[in-house]
């Protein structure tokens, strides 16, 4: 049968059935929604033709109020704009089901880069050993972080969950009760969740979703690549990094750490429990069935029971399915031998400990608290009162001579308390999950080789000698990733932390951080900052025999890392370490891209397959020359410039203050961290966190880090008669290719007819023309080097979803807009009406869900 191209099976099975359900959803009675579903398409087209026509936000509500409301209160338009978001929310929630449930049909899960592939060409290129020897050390580990970006609250999810599953079997009576149920469903999360809240919601997706997926793979691994023998390798991780990151959160106590811990640790277990139940209905053989039984009662106990205690060891659990193993294949002609393999590689891969908790602090507060437990060593021991006059050599030899510990009783002061703790608790956490359960210390915003030495320093202080951690850098500002290579060679020549390394096995992480690095430097600088970064700490780590694993902290969107992230990793060449592919997967990236077993398993097999690519089929090919990288090295740095430029313009903090949503995102009850690092009422753009930075841009429809700079950079190259160089690279450089390829994505999510009024300000008029210039200069050249007449021509469907997903929200992005023109009305007027302005300010509050929400990767 003649298979649909990807583009008509995407409107065949999501634009027309969405226009079916959303016909029949809107259609339905909702409590205090009267005639809502008839006056939304209505505002919409209004909105849609008065855009067109250069009407501001308040022109058009007005002129919609005028025409199809007549003589209405204040209150009462109000009121219909809050009934319009929650219609939209609910929208977009369909449409996500909608497209959930098509993932399998629009998307081909064994065509490229998926495992069938890689084993097809393989097999055709006789490469079996190649990749096998290629896998004895290959990983990839998603790390699922808390970071706010996902803002459907749990009820909702289950919603989606049970929609998607309606939609796929075409059950319209229970599409039909499921849409009901949303219209009756709060959306609003009336308090923010606690870290423990953030950890429990991402392990309902270990448990549901990468735990078989996980599994179904690595048997597809076992059965076609090994041949049926035991992969002795964990080829998929996972981290864990709700309860663990204390970066700016002072919510994340080691109380919390414990309990993330622990119930990562019963959440796998109860996995175990509920497929070793089911295979005792099936393996019910001589010799097999009293193990099974007794595995299942220690299991049973040790999810169960209040008393935290652990009734099976992982060796013993291991010993016993082998030991059924063996028996199965001896005796019982291998009845069920697959299931029974399956479970294994799951206990390989996922231990006592599920996921690995992540423990991560700042170097500021570091810094704080080495001066508040050297004022206390000082106080036992007057050789140590010179540490902060040394300098930084001195310093290491300094650290190397200390033999003094500490515990938390020896301070007052609340943050020393809890680093100690934290240290302890790792600890502890190895005790009863292994040593896999927290095995790394990362040190955000790590400036110098004296913050990882001083880190390490803690764990001895603490009594622990050699601890079984790796303390990991991450390198995020532009200075510092210039600087990374210099810094980790001045660890790899230090005794102490030599000594380190060779308990650690000579492997390295360093972590290297898209999101600040954008916000920081500019797109263009940051991704080819982190480039450069991984190249040159590749070198140095080989001229010392260190294995530097690279960990990539990566976002949804274009200018945090996201957007074609598996092209990244598939053109990394030779030049930069690749025996592990390791990165966070954050907010709505969990849900969109691995939220369900079609699509995770899609996307994990995506990432391996893209190292397998890089290492076996196209490395060599991969390799930049001198002159490709001389050339982007000039891109990066007019790039560079035109964003600081741009940044250091004196209107770019009261422009982000006062026409975005940066305000708000605060008040949103989705996260536990604060949305900046400081506590001061004053924006200082330093503490800035990049997520609510990102997403502000994002919901004005500018996405200003996925592409300024881009364009002023590549219009140099036209205008001195270089374009041809660009050109060239372009074509030949997957890395270069998908690079401006992630920034046309940036540009396709722009609509800048939303926010034209502002363009007619007497204070904000000429910085929002800044923008818009470079918007069309970088439209205009990223078209005419990819040789198409629309962005992201070369992904149709991916163009199509966009562009549903924009035409849902257009209601949402002006009724925001509308608000914030009010508001700022409001203030500049020196009205005291605060009532008004507080139902204003919650009116933009309000669209910032769902125009997040429609976007799946905003921020």
């Amino acid at each position: 049968m003649y298979t649909l191209p990807k583009i008509e099976r995407y409107n065949e099975n999501v634009i027309s059935k969405y226009q079916i359900y959303n016909s029949v959803f809107i259609t339905l009675p909702f409590d205090s929604i009267d005639n809502t579903g008839v006056l939304l398409p209505l505002f919409s087209e209004v909105c849609d033709t008065g855009l067109k026509n250069n009407f501001s936000p308040i022109e058009i509500v007005n002129s919609f109020s005028e025409k199809y409301l007549g003589t209405v209160s204040e209150e009462e338009k109000i009121d219909l704009l809050f009934k319009f978001i929650q219609y939209v929310e609910r929208q977009i929630v369909l449409f996500d089901a909608i497209e959930d449930a098509a993932f399998s049909v629009v998307n081909n899960l064994e065509g490229n880069g998926s495992l069938r592939e890689v084993k097809d060409k393989v097999e055709a290129e006789n490469k079996q050993n190649e990749l096998l020897h290629f896998l004895e050390n290959f990983n990839v580990r998603t790390v699922l972080t808390a970071h706010p970006t996902q803002f459907y609250p749990g009820s909702v999810l289950g919603i989606i969950t049970d929609l998607t599953d309606a939609i796929r079997e075409n059950n319209l009576s229970k599409i039909k009760e499921l849409l009901a149920q949303l219209g009756k469903t709060p959306f609003i999360k009336k308090e923010k969740p606690t870290p423990l809240d953030e950890a429990v919601s991402l392990i309902w997706y270990l448990e549901n979703v990468f735990y078989q997926t996980s599994g179904e793979m690595i048997q597809f691994l076992q059965k076609n690549i090994y041949q049926e023998k035991a992969i002795k390798n964990s080829i998929i991780n996972l981290g864990f990094w709700p309860g663990g990151d204390r970066d700016g959160n002072p919510f994340v106590t080691t109380e919390i750490t414990l309990k993330v811990a622990n119930k990562l640790r019963t959440s796998i277990l109860k996995c175990y429990y509920n497929d070793i139940r089911k295979l005792r209905r099936k393996l019910t053989f001589s010799g097999i069935e009293i193990i099974i039984q007794e595995i299942e009662n220690k299991l049973y106990r040790s999810v169960f029971y209040s008393d935290g205690s652990i009734y099976i060891t992982l060796p013993e659990l291991k010993d016993k399915l082998n030991l059924v193993k063996t028996i199965c294949i001896d005796k019982h002609q291998s009845l069920y031998i697959d299931e029974i393999i399956d479970l294994i590689n799951k206990v390989n891969t996922f231990g006592f400990h599920f996921a690995s908790l992540d423990i991560r602090q700042n170097s500021k507060i570091h810094n704080q608290v080495i001066k508040t437990i050297f004022s206390h060593l000082e106080s036992k021991n007057s050789d140590l009162k010179n540490y902060f006059s040394l300098s930084d050599e001195e310093r290491f030899v300094f650290l190397s001579k200390i033999s003094e510990t500490i515990s938390t009783d020896d301070f007052d002061d609340e943050m020393t308390k809890n680093t100690i703790e934290s240290i302890v608790a790792i600890k502890e956490i190895q005790d009863k999950n292994g040593e896999l359960g927290a095995n790394r210390y990362i040190i955000s915003n790590n400036e110098s080789a004296l913050n990882v030495l001083e880190t390490l320093m803690f764990f001895k202080l603490c009594k622990w000698e050699n601890p079984t951690v790796d303390i990991v850098p991450l390198f995020e500002l532009i200075d510092d990733l210039h600087n990374a290579d210099a810094i980790m060679e001045q660890l790899y020549s230090n005794e102490t932390y030599k000594n380190h390394l060779k308990n650690r096995r000579n492997k390295q992480t360093v972590m290297l951080g898209f999101s600040d690095g954008t916000k920081d430097g500019g797109y263009l600088m940051a991704n080819w900052g982190i480039f450069k970064a991984k190249e040159a700490i590749t070198k140095i780590s080989r001229k010392y025999g260190i294995e530097v694993i690279f960990f990539d902290g990566r976002g949804g969107p274009p200018a945090r890392g996201g957007g074609k992230t598996h092209k990244f990793y598939a053109s990394l060449g030779t030049n930069i370490e690749h025996r592990e592919i390791q990165l966070t997967i954050q907010g709505q990236t969990i849900s969109s891209n691995f939220g369900t077993l079609d699509s995770c398993r899609y996307n994990l097999e995506n990432l391996l397959s893209a190292g397998v690519s890089n290492e076996i089929f196209s490395k060599e090919q991969n390799n930049l020359s001198e002159k490709d990288k001389s050339l982007i090295d000039e891109l990066a740095l007019i790039g560079y410039q035109k964003y600081l430029n741009f940044k250091n313009h004196p209107k770019f903090i009261p422009y982000l203050e006062q026409m975005s949503t940066l305000n708000y995102y605060s008040k949103t009850n989705i996260g536990s961290r604060p949305s900046k690092r400081n506590i001061d009422n004053k924006l200082n753009f330093a503490d800035l966190r990049a997520i609510p930075f990102v997403g502000s841009w994002s919901q004005m429809k500018q996405n200003v880090p996925g592409f300024f700079g881009v364009g002023t950079a590549l219009k140099y190259f036209e205008d001195t008669n270089q374009w041809e160089e660009v050109q060239t690279l372009f074509n030949n450089s997957l890395f270069f290719k998908t690079l401006l390829e992630n920034s046309m994505m940036s540009l396709a999510k722009c609509y800048f007819p939303v926010t034209q009024y502002i363009k007619n300000d007497s204070e904000f008029g000429e910085f929002w023309q800044i923008i818009y210039d470079e918007f069309l200069e970088t439209k205009r050249l990223l078209l005419k080097i990819a040789n198409h007449n629309e962005l992201m021509e070369n992904y149709p469907d991916g163009k199509a979803s966009i562009t549903m997903r924009e035409n849902i929200v257009l209601p949402l992005l002006t009724i925001q807009q509308y608000a914030l023109s009010r508001i700022n009305e409001i203030k500049k007027s020196g009205s005291k009406d605060e009532k008004l302005l507080a139902i204003f300010e919650k009116l933009v509050t309000r669209s910032l869900f769902g125009n997040t929400n429609a976007s799946r990767n905003s921020a």
